[in-house]
């Protein structure tokens, strides 16, 4: 009985199609978008509509997950048929989604990225943080690392951000709960990537800490979110004074995870709040496109977004992750009885 989301809101908000059609009919920057059956050969496509360069992307996966950049045919073909093994792997077949049924493809959105972090509280909009992602997110793959807030955008960016966010939001029908949406800025304008009915994924939220009535000066976001489904006035809300960030730690090779040394260096670096790995020992790590996961997290606090950034980058730089191939060994043959069949895990 609490309140929340209306549930077709939230369905055309997880479908990247969907929401891509409300946003275009409502005149928001929208990049040129088509579907493909997952069944449809590549190389039957002479050439996407939205031409070269591309991203090709599953409908309702998140972190990232099957999104790639084409540059050409060559790319095009490959980085489908990759997407297709993806939405066709046992994980993603048991949720029974018509959106893994198809490829979208887009034009390519060149630009920085920022992500928004805000609730709707019958139907009013509050942003509570904007992101910067300092790295380039170019492609061929997404992976996110960095956010850092607040934003060092101008305050005429801002705006504008902040006024097509709540254009975006009313067209998707959000109107009361969490919202998570991201953003690429250029000189055409405001893009919007997403628009998502959830708050923050992973561990990100442990970046955030607010001053709410009634919780205190150090609440959580899920805090302020439980406060908002019970009907509490939440509109005082406010984000801490000092910057903070976080790192999700990317998985930079396939392999086995062994563990991590230079914890302890790490965590000592100035600025560094806490540092959570995430992986386990004997633990097969996928990177990105194919995989949905990151090594762990890194967060830090500082004056200002400048020494978080370099604080989430040294930390960083001071952890070693044991990580080893798994190799396969083959039947032997007849005339090497010796030889079986096992999986070697490691050296």
């Amino acid at each position: 009985g609490l309140p929340g989301h209306p549930i077709e809101a939230a369905d055309v908000c997880r479908d990247k199609y969907r929401s891509r059609e409300r946003l275009r009919a409502a005149g928001l920057n929208v990049p040129q978008f088509v579907r493909f059956p997952l069944e449809a050969d590549p190389r039957d496509i002479v050439g996407p509509p939205t031409g070269f360069p591309c991203v090709l992307k599953p409908l309702a996966l998140s972190a990232s997950r099957g999104v790639i950049r084409a540059n050409n045919r060559e790319d095009f073909i490959q980085s489908f048929e990759r997407i297709r093994a993806i939405l066709r792997s046992p994980d993603v077949q048991v949720m029974r989604e018509e959106s893994s049924h198809y490829v979208q493809v887009e034009s390519y959105i060149e630009g920085p990225e920022i992500a928004v972090e805000g609730l709707v509280d019958q139907g009013a909009v509050t942003v509570l943080a904007i992101f910067d992602k300092p790295d380039p997110l170019e492609g061929p793959y997404f992976e996110e690392t960095l956010y850092v807030t607040p934003s060092r955008l101008e305050e005429q960016a801002r705006r504008e951000v902040v006024t097509t966010l709540e254009r975006a939001i009313r067209v998707c029908g959000l109107f009361h709960g969490p919202f998570h949406a991201e953003f690429r800025l250029n000189a055409r304008g405001v893009w919007p990537l997403e628009i998502a009915a959830r708050s923050i994924g992973g561990l990100c939220s442990k970046a955030l800490h607010f001053s709410v009535p009634g919780l205190g000066e150090e609440a959580s976001l899920e805090k302020a979110l439980i406060a908002l489904a019970l009907g509490w006035n939440v509109h005082p809300i406010r984000r801490e004074r000092a910057a903070s960030g976080v790192m999700m730690i990317p998985i930079e090779r396939e392999g086995i995870y062994h563990g991590v040394e230079g914890v302890e260096e790490a965590q000592a670096a100035e600025s560094v709040t806490e540092i959570v790995i995430t992986a386990k020992p004997g633990q097969r790590l996928i990177p990105l496109p194919e995989g949905c996961s990151y090594l762990g997290f890194i967060f830090a606090r500082a004056h200002v977004p400048e020494l978080v950034e370099k604080a989430l980058r040294t930390a960083h730089r001071r952890l070693r992750f044991k990580i080893e191939p798994a190799m396969r060994v083959l039947q032997g043959t007849d005339k090497q009885p010796h030889a079986k069949a096992l999986r070697v895990e490691g050296k």
